[in-house]
């Protein structure tokens, strides 16, 4: 082709630029393949961040709303642990009775900017009597007149199994009626049964008179006399206290009723602002939901005694976990026709309980199936006694909790008012470990509000009748985001699961519920609720007024209005309403849960047991995007430093490839300007080629990696690539223009001190590294800035994954972000690589005259080929232990916090980057090794 040549004789500008790409194609190639590298890498680095930062964003906007923004607690309800780590302890209702005044709930409920406050007051647990009924018709003997059953019960639940009491069955084929009066004495619905001319009371004496006493104190037989045992000598964990006779008859089933008590935690609550903050009156099954119209009602004498009848609504079902199991005896009785006259005489007890049995079979039941049915609205709730417990506290260590134990219970917890008894069943896993302190409230029946008392005064008012006037289902409460629940303890208990194979094992699979034990390490929700204007009939002193009496109050639950997110007026509306309790009453606990995610704790249980259980980790959410933004930004820079220094490395290898080129234009005439507008020309050239065929590329990869930002942002692959090849390209540009014609003639290499012999050819490629100073320095350069970025770039994800995780919300930010942080550290490490192995390619071209020269003088392919390679993985290593050391002493100001415990691992995936950009550079040369070698020494010799 002929060249339009200008006025002086030289050629065109373009006609040089394009005979120059012509002519040079290889190098062309190798510039503009290292150009569409760093443009499409850019491209698809920005395009992994921002599809990163989107998705982070668009998972915590979705899960941000909890149920509310506020919680206030009392004075000193925050543990040191909660305070040091920034979390609510699970469970932290259980512990708290009183605290917050109803002046100060009612104050707070009329601040700006409260759209609803829901106090919740913890009364105390009192206990719903009720039997779990087991069916034993399978072992009864078919035709036997009459014949006993004795069922071995044990109480299991999730980490402890206790003896139960015996429960006993007598089944006659002749009839068992009842009676009513007993020598003129109520007693109605005694089962009685005919044998001969006598009357037995066969289950009497069992169940309810254990004295064995046989005449009166007038010389007459002993008779059913309803007075109550005095029980003093006795143990409520005694099984024997509980044991229980059954009477059936006829073709009946056979079955025994095992009685059982289910203590239920009773608070109170403001129906109107719980119905909007969860909607509990949709989640009603029977009767209906609390209004706020109920009131307690005190009854008069005219309704045959003093007390309160005070609405409430009862769970569906209980929130206590248990199973009964059963062994089933067949009992020899002895004489069949004596058996009625054994069981209904004053020695039943003594009788029965020696009785030997046969094992049978076995039964099964879970103590659920005993609570009182979900559609009815008689439940015996006992509140007679009632109890509260204290919270749990702990020790910490290598990060998992230690709860401390406390001192097992005494039996003086139970008893009842009168001293002589204790209350009905009570259950038998309070005999079991204890992590709380648990304190009794016995009852006070007295004559009028102040005066005659029946017993020992208590100083309370006469226990109230509890009317269950509803049935509520905590399943049907509307669900919030598991990410961000926020405890919800009002309706539902604590999450606690295996954290280990062998606990998960223990657990049989299944979560750790709550049981029947007061002191367990976890309690039940409240099961009972009542509304505020019931709480004086049921705690309210006589004489000296406690906490529960002036601040029954024990937390405030706020939802603050116009909170749509974590957005700054969100955030400000919070901090606003927040701010405004503090001041109003500064002695009061108040935590800001809007954003908040449940944070799951290790915790080491009693028996080598290690369980996971939900705390909530405050302002989670907030934490997140701040972490994320910062992680962006410094990314965005990073990509575009590694980007850049990769086309200066390029570009520069190419113009230092060029030296003679650029000094014989010289010798001709050129100016430095002219030779800076022929680089810089040609540059655009490549650039624009490169740019094109990136879009596409861009693009194509972008979809392939589902990146949603991949199609507008592959646009940008074109300019990105022009202003990147320009600007990267005007380094080198000037400092050609710099370079004299002699200077650009002669060869770069540094002047030689004293000779040395070289001995092995890894001394010679040593020696040839120091003799181009700055054709080394480029070439490291290029491995370096490849392991550097990849330093950086794991430490940023790292130290991201640190700052997140540990919450749920956080954990699905980093399993939504991870895809993206690969793909953001490979390509930073496949750029620096590419970047090095293009200087090498061109620096093997650079030096293929001194090649030629070794093998013309009898060098043969096999030691050249070691040569370069160990000239290679020389440069490699140098290039990559120095990227390693740059970029751990980055990474070192993020903070040890923030990357604790993994800078050994950091330093471990630096060095394997250097060992991987050695295989790879050394991969790489292998290409031009051989194209060297079937090229003959003279022809190489003569094309220089």
């Amino acid at each position: 082709m002929t060249l339009r040549r200008s006025r002086t004789g030289r050629p065109g500008l373009l006609g040089m630029i394009v005979s120059q790409l012509r002519r040079r194609r290889s190098r062309a190639l190798a510039l503009g393949a290292g150009t569409i590298v760093a443009a499409t890498s850019f491209t698809l680095l920005t395009t992994a961040v921002s599809t990163s930062q989107a998705r982070t964003v668009g998972v915590v906007q979705d899960n941000v709303r909890s149920a509310y923004d506020v919680l206030v607690r009392p004075k000193g309800s925050e543990t040191q642990l909660e305070q040091s780590r920034d979390l609510v302890q699970a469970n932290f209702l259980s512990g708290i009775y009183g605290g917050i005044s109803l002046g100060q709930y009612q104050a707070i409920k009329k601040m700006a900017g409260v759209q609803i406050a829901a106090p919740v007051a913890n009364i105390g647990y009192v206990t719903v009597q009720s039997h779990v009924r087991l069916d034993v018709s399978r072992y009864l003997r078919p035709g036997a007149e009459g014949q006993a059953l004795r069922v071995r019960t044990t109480i299991s639940t999730g980490t402890q199994a206790v003896p139960g009491s015996d429960a006993y069955l007598y089944f006659s084929r002749t009839p068992i009626g009842t009676v009513d009066h007993v020598d003129n004495l109520p007693f109605p619905g005694l089962q009685a049964q005919k044998a001969g001319k006598s009357t037995y009371y066969v289950c009497w004496y069992y169940n309810s008179d254990r004295s064995e006493i046989p005449i009166n104190g007038d010389g007459s037989p002993r008779k059913p006399l309803d007075l109550p045992e005095d029980l003093r000598e006795w143990s409520p964990f005694n099984p024997d206290i509980n044991a229980t006779l059954t009477c059936r008859s006829g073709s009946e089933t056979g079955y025994v009723d095992l009685p059982v008590s289910y203590p239920v935690l009773l608070a109170a609550i403001d129906p109107d602002q719980e119905n909007r903050l969860v909607g509990l009156d949709r989640a009603a099954v029977a009767g209906r939901a609390l209004r706020e119209s109920d009131k307690p009602v005190w009854k008069t004498p005219r309704d045959a005694s003093y007390y309160y009848d005070v609405p409430t609504v009862l769970s569906s079902r209980a929130l206590t976990a248990g199973r009964v199991d059963g062994t089933v005896e067949q009992l020899d009785v002895g004489d069949p026709a004596a058996l009625a006259k054994n069981l209904g005489g004053v020695h039943a007890h003594t009788f029965l309980n020696g009785l030997h049995g046969t094992p049978v079979g076995s039964v099964t039941a879970n103590l659920d199936d005993g609570f009182p049915a979900r559609g009815s609205l008689k439940a015996r709730v006992d509140t007679d006694e009632s109890w509260t417990t204290g919270p749990v506290r702990y020790s910490s260590s290598d990060g998992v909790l230690h709860p401390v134990l406390k001192p097992p219970q005494s039996k003086e917890l139970w008893r009842t008012r009168s001293e002589q008894q204790f209350i009905p069943a009570v259950p038998e896993e309070n005999k079991g470990t204890q992590f709380r302190t648990v304190t009794p409230h016995p009852g006070t029946v007295c004559v009028g509000l102040h005066d005659v008392c029946i017993e020992q005064d208590y100083g309370r008012l006469p226990p109230p009748l509890l009317d269950v006037v509803g049935r509520y289902d905590p399943d049907r409460l509307p669900g919030f985001s598991a990410l961000t629940a926020v405890p919800m303890e009002t309706y539902r208990p604590p999450s606690v699961v295996g954290a280990d194979a062998a606990t998960r094992k223990a657990l049989h699979d299944a979560p750790l519920r709550p049981d029947r034990n007061l002191g367990a390490y976890l309690s039940a929700p409240p099961t009972l609720l009542t509304g505020l204007d019931s709480l004086t009939a049921v705690i309210k002193s006589r004489h000296t007024p406690d906490v529960q009496d002036t601040a029954p109050i024990s937390a405030i639950r706020i939802r603050v209005a116009g909170v749509t997110g974590v957005d700054a007026v969100s955030r400000a509306r919070v901090s606003a309403v927040a701010g405004e309790i503090s001041r109003a009453y500064p002695g009061l606990q108040v935590d800001l849960t809007v954003g908040s995610s449940p944070a799951p704790q290790k915790v080491a249980l009693p028996g080598g047991l290690t369980v996971r259980e939900e705390w909530t980790a405050k302002g989670v959410a907030l934490h997140i995007l701040k972490a994320v933004d910062r992680k962006s930004e410094i990314l965005f820079v990073l990509v575009l430093v590694v980007c850049g220094l990769f086309l200066s490395q390029a570009a520069l290898a190419s113009v230092r490839s060029r030296r003679t080129e650029i000094g014989t234009l010289r010798c001709l005439g050129w100016s430095g300007g002219e030779v800076m507008r022929l680089v810089v020309g040609e540059l655009v050239v490549i650039g624009a080629v490169s740019g094109t065929v990136g879009t596409a590329l861009a693009y194509g990869l972008g979809a392939g990696l589902g990146m949603g930002h991949a199609g507008p942002r592959s646009v940008l692959v074109l300019p990105v690539a022009l202003l990147l090849t320009v600007v990267a390209g005007l380094l080198p540009a000037w400092k050609a223009t710099r370079l004299g014609p002699l200077d650009a003639v002669n060869p770069p290499v540094s002047a030689t001190g004293r000779a040395a012999a070289v001995r092995s050819v890894r001394g010679l490629a040593w020696c040839n590294l120091r003799r181009t100073p700055g054709r080394t320095a480029l070439g490291a350069a290029g491995i370096a800035l490849g392991v550097a970025a990849f330093t950086v770039l794991l430490a940023l994800t790292l130290g991201f994954r640190g700052q997140v995780a540990g919450s749920l919300l956080g954990n699905a930010v980093v399993a939504q972000a991870r895809s993206a942080d690969y793909i953001s550290v490979a390509l930073s490490l496949l750029l620096g690589a590419a970047g090095a192995v293009d200087v090498l390619v061109l620096s093997q071209r650079e030096r293929a005259a001194d090649l030629a020269v070794l093998r013309a003088t009898g060098w043969s392919d096999r030691e050249l080929a070691r040569l370069s390679l160990c000239e290679g993985a020389l440069l490699a290593l140098m290039g990559g232990l120095a990227g390693a050391v740059v970029g751990l002493a980055t990474v070192l100001p993020l903070g040890a916090g923030m990357l604790a415990g993994r800078l050994p691992a950091l330093t471990g995936a630096a060095l394997l980057a250097t060992a991987a950009g050695v295989v790879l550079v050394c991969a790489a040369l292998t290409v031009p090794i051989r194209s060297m070698s079937h090229r003959a020494p003279v022809q190489v010799l003569a094309e220089e």
